[in-house]
């Protein structure tokens, strides 16, 4: 499939350059007026060049998928005034660009004010690197998710407790529950399919999407060949009987000529357990950082997917989609306002943000929201939403609602994460 982002790099800071003299601003007004039910226009746009933190050409690591490729495609891009087709690689796709909105969400809880659920594991013997809560921030499916679906609240099935039954029970029509509990959900989208198959099946479409794309990578086929060190030197053909579970409790034993091993026990070479020196060649390298001509993110939120949600009066619609519009943008400053990090190879940070207010026919530049700015124009959002009877506001819990896992949830756990003994 072939999809169009306008302009190269250059046409990105030429625009983003012609917005310092904006002065239109995006306000609770604004917002409640182009998400009323008679409402016309189609949303905002956020786009931003963005350059490797050691410069511009510098590799950005993207990610991979399955057998360690990258999620390569063709594009329209401007190539010295001229449209044309190019190659790109998807840096960092819409979900992942979702989640990292969630973290940051999760991250500023407490000075939004924003409810909050979670899933308290203090009461399980997990291993270090495990969490020990899951927010409902975190939950792969939000509101749909089956970490939500087996839990508990204060001994009851989490779903067969009135704020349970009222989150599951969520639609596009029915969404007060999800203003109350996890507003993000009508935000970033959700589909309730572990419910069973006579159970709710309902979807809501992401109101905000979000990617970052590598245009014209330099070498988009390279890999990294290279070599895992030991100062020792220790021989790699030696072998080596271990637990592979356990490699501290049990440690491992070096194995001479014929020698047998035990039921349980692996026998491998020194490689296997860290010691040696391995060469990685063609077969083995990982795909390499790549060099783009230009890396860009594109995000949209999107006032028709809004604007399908009902909630109640024309007030309630219009305060509760504002709210909605308003705790995305502000997620989205939060995650990317600044320089991030996706992953290890692709620190980036933005040198030219370009916002476009989508109107029926036409673009207006609007002033790009700081940290600031957002938190103001989200508790605004919130006052009015409480306002038109919406449960938010002063509706949100501070404390986190706090939930265990079920029973059987439990012995899934266990049975996945048995920890060794300690003698």
């Amino acid at each position: 499939m072939v999809s169009t982002v306008e302009g190269g790099s250059r046409g990105v800071r030429a625009a983003a350059q012609g917005g310092r003299a904006m002065t239109a601003e995006i306000t609770v007004e604004r917002l409640l007026r182009a998400l009323g039910n008679d409402g016309t226009d189609a949303g905002v746009t956020i786009r931003a060049l963005l350059e490797p933190l050691a410069g511009p050409g510098a590799p950005v690591k993207p990610a991979t998928y399955a057998g360690g490729q990258y999620a390569r495609g063709k594009r329209w891009w401007d190539v010295g005034g001229e449209r044309q087709i190019v190659e790109t690689i998807t840096i960092d796709g819409v979900p992942s660009q979702a989640n990292r909105c969630e973290a940051a969400l999760e991250a500023n809880r407490t000075r939004l004010g924003i409810p909050e659920i979670v899933l308290d594991l203090d009461g399980l013997e997990l291993p270090p690197h495990l969490p020990r809560r899951i927010s409902s921030y975190r939950f792969p499916h939000r509101n749909a998710d089956a970490y939500l679906r087996d839990a508990m609240l204060d001994g009851v099935p989490f779903p067969k407790t009135p704020v349970g039954e009222a989150i599951f029970a969520a639609t596009a029509d029915r969404s007060e529950a999800l203003f109350e509990w996890m507003p993000h959900a009508l935000v970033y989208g959700f589909w309730q399919s572990h419910l069973g198959k006579k159970r709710s099946q309902a979807k809501v479409a992401r109101a905000w999407t979000s990617e970052i794309v590598g245009y014209r990578p330099a070498d988009p086929e390279a890999r990294v060949p290279g070599l895992k060190g030991d100062p020792l030197n220790l021989s790699v053909d030696d072998r080596a009987a271990f637990d592979e579970n356990d490699l501290l409790g049990g440690g491992w034993e070096l194995l001479v000529g014929r020698a047998k091993v035990g039921a349980g026990t692996k026998k491998e070479k020194l490689s296997e357990i860290g010691h040696g020196q391995v060469p990685f060649g063609d077969a083995d390298a990982a795909p390499a950082g790549v060099s783009f001509d230009a890396v860009v993110q594109q995000a949209t939120i999107s006032f028709p997917r809004l604007r399908q949600l009902r909630i109640g009066s024309e007030e309630a619609d219009s305060a509760g989609r504002a709210l909605l519009a308003a705790l995305a943008l502000t997620a989205h400053v939060a995650a990317f306002g600044r320089a991030f990090t996706l992953r290890s190879g692709a620190d980036l940070r933005p040198v030219e943000t370009t916002w476009l207010w989508r109107g029926p026919g036409d673009d207006e530049p609007v002033a790009p929201l700081d940290f600031e700015a957002a938190v103001e124009l989200l508790r605004g959002c919130v006052e009015r939403a409480e306002a038109a009877g919406l449960p938010v506001g002063s509706r949100w819990t501070q404390e986190p609602l706090r939930l265990e896992p079920a029973p059987s949830l439990v012995k899934a756990i266990e049975a996945t994460w048995v920890l060794p003994d300690e003698d």
